[in-house]
């Protein structure tokens, strides 16, 4: 079992991505294609097993060793933090953080402490300790949107693709605060036990990527 190598994929367009990209390196991916609803899934031929899980849990298999390698979303990375080492950015899955807020409205006017809210709340108060600002932050799980236009906020800081939904809903783009892609994530102790397997996997994916 020492040859084989598990891979966490981020269900969803990320694991679309890096299936595309596996097949697109000669591997045959036709397991994970036809999935049904099985999670552990294997790459023919290659030792390779594909784990499908949610984001967070991505990070959470590979700490534990569970899963050598992982696919996961800058965001998820920043968001959740962990003991393990990032290796390449996978280029694919591209958008980012950004404050946003009311059309129109100057969210660094005035004195008082501003209300903001965010599903991603490290990430939030990383940001505004960089910038020596003191702010409420209120954790939102659903559309984020509605909190400034509730009043329950000054603004956001969410995930921003094309800006889209918050035009149609009367906010915009205050200030971006940090680009966002998939990113290869290792176990640390995997790193040394499967070092060769490994580091053969990240080459033919880093030449792939420079191909592209």
């Amino acid at each position: 079992m020492n040859d084989v190598i598990r891979i966490a994929l981020t269900k969803g367009r990320l694991e679309k991505d890096t299936v595309n990209l596996f097949e697109s390196m000669g591997f045959d991916v036709s397991a994970v294609r036809d999935k049904g609803r099985r999670l552990i899934l294997p790459i023919n031929g290659r030792g390779i097993e594909v784990v499908l899980a949610k984001a967070a849990d991505v990070i959470t298999y590979v700490e534990h060793g569970v899963c050598d390698l992982g696919v996961v979303g800058k965001d998820t990375i920043m968001e959740h933090g962990g003991k393990y080492f990032e290796l390449v950015d996978l280029g694919f899955g591209k958008c980012r953080f950004a404050l946003a807020g009311k059309k129109g409205t100057d969210f660094y006017k005035g004195y008082g402490v501003k209300t903001v809210a965010s599903k991603y709340t490290n990430v939030t108060r990383a940001f505004f300790e960089s910038k020596g600002m003191d702010v409420d932050i209120v954790k939102i799980e659903g559309s984020v949107e509605l909190a400034p236009l509730l009043g329950l906020a000054d603004g956001i800081v969410d995930i921003v693709e094309t800006g889209t939904t918050l035009k149609e809903n009367g906010l915009e783009v205050y200030e971006n605060v940090a680009p966002v892609s998939a990113r290869l994530i290792v176990n640390t102790v995997s790193m040394k036990l499967k070092k060769e397997c490994i580091d053969r996997l990240v080459e033919m994916i880093e030449k792939e990527l420079r191909n592209k």
